[in-house]
């Protein structure tokens, strides 16, 4: 049985398209038809992918499954399997209502897999896109154990704690700099196509004038005749940075930065904290063992630094020690963290314990995101209103004054 990507037309002239597995094309054109659907197009999706491959297509960045969509598909799933229902008939009901095409592929490939004898978490490692390393090993465990079911409820809860808690970062940082990307752009027109208008004005009288204004005028002379230079200078310095970031050296200074810079850094901090804890404690729960828990934790957090610090914990505990205690050396974690981990350690109760630590630390990040918006708003008023105040009153003040340059000149 194959996967055929098809296009067709309903019979009241909606265009619509879908993925759907047949025997061959004859009889997946006989299933349509029945469903009231005319075929226009239809390729095998070994085929489809070499089309794609060929076509330069934009829209494939906009078609990504997003974590929240997949937490969704994951749930679906756990609760058809909590109901009795075997799995490839689960992934079938599952691929039928699905709307994303990504996810729909990669689901009716796995189910595909499954069904031909294949383990489910093999199916899904065939789509690393999708399903990260994370994913693969919960469903492994949960298969192992017998417990599919509530490994993929706790998976559907992870992902869409994950989702919030990045979203909440992610709006905390791009707010500034969206502002400050206007407040930019804002001034180089000012500067470049408005100042020049009216301080023409005031260079006709040929009158002495304030110091401010002529430093006004100045600056707008700089940005009209050097505008490329800047814009250059600009990309340069991004493509320069970009080359940095990618570089080994310049990746672990920059997330060590990305920790240790004032406000975002402890923002960053706690929510890999969150991100760590919440993640190790649900591998754990799933029946994942430590050290490949720690390992998929690792490459989960995003941060070079951070990932150093699990990295030797890693070691240290081949060698025997605890956890707590390799963490609490490396003191990039907070001194509380690490305690807590401790305590969890000897009480045999390290997975509540790690919730617990997850959840603290996402109410803090979401107290934090509070704050710092609370905070942003008034101080980049402020800061727009002092560069409008700085363009407008050098050009506001020679206005009051224009009679006298008339009576000069």
């Amino acid at each position: 049985m194959a996967v055929y990507e098809w296009r067709g037309i309903t019979t009241s002239g909606k265009e619509v398209k879908g993925t759907r597995d047949a025997d061959n094309q004859k009889a997946l054109r006989a299933m349509l038809r029945r469903e009231g659907i005319f075929v226009t197009q239809m390729l095998e999706e070994a085929q489809a992918r070499v089309k794609k491959a060929r076509d330069v297509d934009f829209g494939k960045y906009f078609r990504r499954v997003s974590p929240l969509q997949l937490a969704l598909a994951t749930k679906q799933l756990a609760t058809l399997l909590k109901s009795g229902v075997p799995l490839v008939e689960s992934l079938s009901a599952l691929v039928d209502q699905m709307e994303n095409p990504e996810l729909k592929a990669a689901l009716t490939q796995a189910r595909d897999s499954v069904n031909e004898g294949n383990s489910f978490h093999d199916s899904l490692a065939k789509h690393p896109t999708i399903f990260k390393n994370l994913y693969v090993h919960m469903v492994e465990a949960g298969e192992a154990s017998g417990t599919l079911e509530l490994v993929l409820s706790r998976l559907a809860g992870f992902l869409e704690n994950e989702s919030k808690l990045q979203n909440k970062v992610t709006g905390a940082l791009v707010y500034p700099v969206v502002l400050l990307a206007v407040t930019f752009i804002t001034l180089t027109v000012m500067m470049t196509v408005v100042v020049p208008k009216v301080t023409a004005i005031f260079e006709s009288f040929e009158q002495a004038l304030p110091w401010y204004t002529r430093a006004l005028i100045g600056t707008s002379d700089f940005f009209t005749s050097y505008w490329w230079a800047m814009a250059l200078l600009i990309i340069g310095g991004g493509y320069g940075f970009h080359r940095w970031r990618n570089t080994e050296k310049g990746r672990a200074r920059w997330d060590a930065f990305m920790i240790d810079v004032p406000v975002f850094g402890k923002l960053n901090l706690m929510a890999s904290v969150a991100r760590f804890a919440r993640t190790l404690a649900t591998l754990l729960t799933s029946g994942v063992a430590l050290l490949n828990a720690l390992e998929i934790t690792r490459n989960v957090l995003g941060n070079v630094e951070l990932m150093r610090v699990i990295e030797d914990a890693r070691n240290s505990i081949r060698e025997g020690e605890s956890i707590a205690e390799p963490l609490k050396r490396s003191g990039r974690l907070p001194p509380i963290v690490t305690h807590m981990i401790a305590v969890g350690e000897r009480s045999g109760q390290l997975e509540e314990m790690l919730e617990n630590v997850a959840d603290s630390y996402d109410q803090q990040v979401d107290n934090q995101v509070n704050v710092m918006t609370a905070l942003l708003n008034p101080v980049m008023i402020l800061v727009l209103a002092g560069i409008v105040i700085c363009v407008i009153f050098p050009i506001l003040m020679p206005l009051m004054r224009i009679n006298e340059f008339v009576a000069g000149s």
